[in-house]
């Protein structure tokens, strides 16, 4: 097991006996710095930082010992400071306490337990307080991870306090509601205000469980700026393990996609399911899906799941339109571009979304396009 790190103490006097006395005191159980000279000291301390604690005297020829504690907390506040001064200078002690924040002051003459017991909760103050801000950094370095994290997701999310205080909101839910500015620190129902009073009132209704276990979400039509949104509203109460109230979690999830996916759904499974002639099918779809992709334009609705289905819809429209266009020239032209037949039915494949659901006639376009592509023969048809 590694031996654990000495804490470091700096003793400034203008006496030599004294520092002198104050190294055989400490020296066992600390690394000890010591300097006649406070502005010496305050680059010693610079150097040697961390320093657990400062152990001045009051009076020295270049600066006071106020001075310098005031100049030592400017630079290492969390080092714990220290004076010895005598009962004539108690005027001091409390313009040190006042500027330089000492954490004890030692009266000459001192008895070397007391000193020590004194460095002793000095030192271990100071181990605390640099655990303590570790500690912070580290938990504020966590919640910017997770404030960042909770910002990627599709979902958005405010927690509620017991009294009803918005403590977190994501990016998304902030979105969603129109929330301009940071809605930490407010009450809920003042953040959203009287235009979003449906979805106040539908979270009231989801945390008193109103409409028995099975009703468990609300859906909500909102119109923010000229923007129609489509949202699942779910509540969530959280306890601690005792079964006291932490409160809630609202989860806000963007569904205006939902119907136009169903569309697009529909439109593939007719495809995929023709078994007949394939190419009215196709013309027919071709027309759907660029109608439902300027829907998905025109809705405004910036939400991944929106952005998605308006990509796959013209990716779609990009393999039906190859399948036609190849169909079309193998039934007008009686020698063809192969090579160029070959790539829009590549092309065809890698923008159809349902890779293991080919309809049958294509399959057959394609071979018919291998078939051309090696012997150079062309009958002329229609294969769609």
């Amino acid at each position: 097991m590694a031996p654990s790190v000495r804490s470091r103490l700096l003793i400034v006097d203008d006496e030599e006996a004294i520092l002198e006395t104050m190294t055989f005191t400490f020296e066992d159980d600390y690394d000890v710095l010591t300097s006649t000279d406070a502005r010496r000291a305050l680059d010693l301390l610079d150097e040697h930082a961390p320093v657990a604690a400062v152990i001045t005297d009051q009076r020295m020829p270049t600066m006071t010992g106020v001075e310098f504690l005031t100049r030592v907390y400017e630079r290492h506040p969390a080092t714990t400071r220290i004076i010895l001064t005598g009962f004539a200078d108690m005027d001091a002690i409390v313009k040190a306490i006042n500027d330089g924040h000492v954490y004890a002051y030692i009266t000459k003459p001192w008895e070397p337990d007391h000193l020590k017991q004194v460095v002793r909760r000095a030192v271990e103050h100071h181990v605390l307080t640099l655990e303590n801000a570790r500690l912070v950094a580290d938990l504020r370095s966590s919640n910017v991870l997770l404030e960042a994290v909770m910002d990627q997701l599709g979902t958005g999310a405010v927690a509620i306090d017991p009294a009803g205080v918005v403590q977190a909101a994501n990016q998304p839910a902030r979105r969603f509601l129109g929330l301009g500015e940071d809605p930490r620190g407010r009450a809920f129902d003042d953040a959203l205000g009287p235009e979003l009073r449906g979805v106040a009132e539908a979270v009231l209704r989801l945390s008193a469980g109103e409409g028995g276990a099975e009703s468990r979400f609300e859906e909500l039509d909102l119109a923010r700026r000229g923007c129609a949104h489509r949202l699942r509203v779910t509540v969530s109460t959280l306890s601690d393990p005792s079964g006291e109230p932490l409160g809630r979690v609202l989860l806000l999830r963007e569904i205006s996609h939902e119907p136009l996916r169903r569309r697009f759904e529909d439109v593939l499974g007719e495809i995929a399911g023709e078994r007949g002639e394939l190419r009215p099918c196709l013309e027919r779809a071709v027309a759907e899906l660029r109608k439902l992709a300027e829907e998905v334009r025109a809705s405004r609705v910036g939400s991944p799941e929106m952005a998605e289905l308006g990509e796959r819809s013209l990716r779609t429209v990009t393999a039906l339109e190859n399948w036609l266009a190849v169909d079309d020239a193998l039934a007008a032209e009686a020698y063809p571009d192969a090579q160029l037949l070959q790539d829009r039915v590549r092309i065809a494949r890698s923008r159809w979304p349902l890779p293991d659901e080919i309809p049958s006639r294509v399959l057959e376009l394609e071979r018919r396009v291998e078939a051309y592509y090696e012997s150079g023969e062309n009958p002329k048809r229609r294969t769609l």
